[in-house]
């Protein structure tokens, strides 16, 4: 099997695809506007494991069986009808070999880029943020890339365990290898006890616009929305969207690895990335960090992330609308 291959697995009732959507070809998207892509990594987890399985729970999700019609109850728009969206299945990754499936990950993302079409990446840990959305910008050009990041963690620790790949690392590393530079990232819904005061530091001197949980207490969610889209977007007219599901308080999604207390709520999420895919020029996203051996009977988690994908679809479709 090709490194670049992507192969669908099956499932016991749900679509095999995202929503039902048709299944593509990773080197043959010329008609595609977006390509939903799986990333079965989760070897870059430092404390519970179980993201390989998220892109299974997230395409599995769904309970409007697999007619494709998706109408948005809101806007009146069926992103499906709007948007050529395909699944291409999940990348042909290397079980405990980090570099060696973050090399197929970035290759795979430039494939889907290069022919135009816009990637959305179902996780899978954190780490993959790094090939994604460095993939992205090597399509779309290295500085050119605004990401808006979800999390209740950085994520820009200097190593893990002395090792440079990790889910505690790919900002930096996208911003020390120059595809995302550190005044283009916006950073939403931090909190807890990490990363400590260096890194912090670091972040600053970077130019990174970081708000903590206790600004959105404090200000609010929208006015802290407002001024995110408005660094996002200076200088930059493309963005790549980042959505760790641990933003969202464990009450309303405890099917992840690193669940931290005290996060938005999950119409704070779905409502926010309408809004941003709708206002920014979405090149790629990814919806990491969903573990389902940790979501219980409800899955409530992937249920979320599902939703997730489909808010973005919806604000991507509310904007090519809008400029027809």
């Amino acid at each position: 099997m090709s490194e670049t291959t992507a192969t669908l697995g099956g499932h016991f009732s749900n679509p095999t695809t995202f929503a039902g959507c048709p299944p593509g070809e990773l080197n043959d998207l010329a008609a595609a506007d977006v390509a939903i892509v799986g990333a079965p990594f989760d070897w870059g987890t430092t404390y519970r494991a179980g993201a390989r399985f998220g892109p299974r729970a997230i395409r599995s999700g769904d309970y409007l069986g697999s007619d494709g019609e998706r109408p948005h109850l809101p806007t009146g728009i069926d992103p499906f009808q709007v948007l050529g969206i395909v699944d291409i299945g999940d990348f042909d990754l290397v079980p405990g070999y980090v570099e060696e499936s973050i090399s197929r990950i970035r290759r795979g993302i430039n494939r889907i880029a290069e022919q135009g079409t816009v990637p959305i990446v179902l996780g899978g840990d954190h780490t993959i943020t790094f090939p994604n959305a460095g993939g992205v910008a090597d399509i779309h050009g290295h500085g050119e890339v605004a990401l808006v990041h979800f999390d209740a963690h950085a994520d820009t620790g200097e190593a893990h365990f002395g090792e440079l790949l990790g889910h505690g690392t790919p900002m930096r590393r996208l911003i020390e290898s120059g595809a995302v530079p550190g005044h283009r990232f916006v950073q939403i819904g931090l909190r807890g006890y990490w990363p400590p005061p260096d890194v912090v530091d670091w972040m600053r001197q970077q130019n990174m616009r970081s708000y903590l949980m206790t600004d959105i207490l404090d200000r609010g969610l929208g006015p802290v929305v407002d001024d995110a889209l408005s660094y996002a977007l200076d200088g930059a007219s493309k963005a790549f969207i980042s959505v760790d599901i641990d933003v969202v308080d464990p009450g309303m999604a405890p099917g992840t690895g690193t669940p931290e207390p005290g996060g938005l709520t999950s119409r704070e999420l779905l409502h926010t990335l309408r809004r941003l895919a709708r206002e920014l020029n979405v090149v790629g996203a990814d919806v990491v960090e969903v573990s389902p051996p940790y979501d219980g009977p409800g899955e409530i988690t992937s249920r979320l992330a599902n939703r997730a994908v489909l808010e973005i679809l919806n604000g991507m479709a509310e904007r090519k609308v809008g400029e027809e």
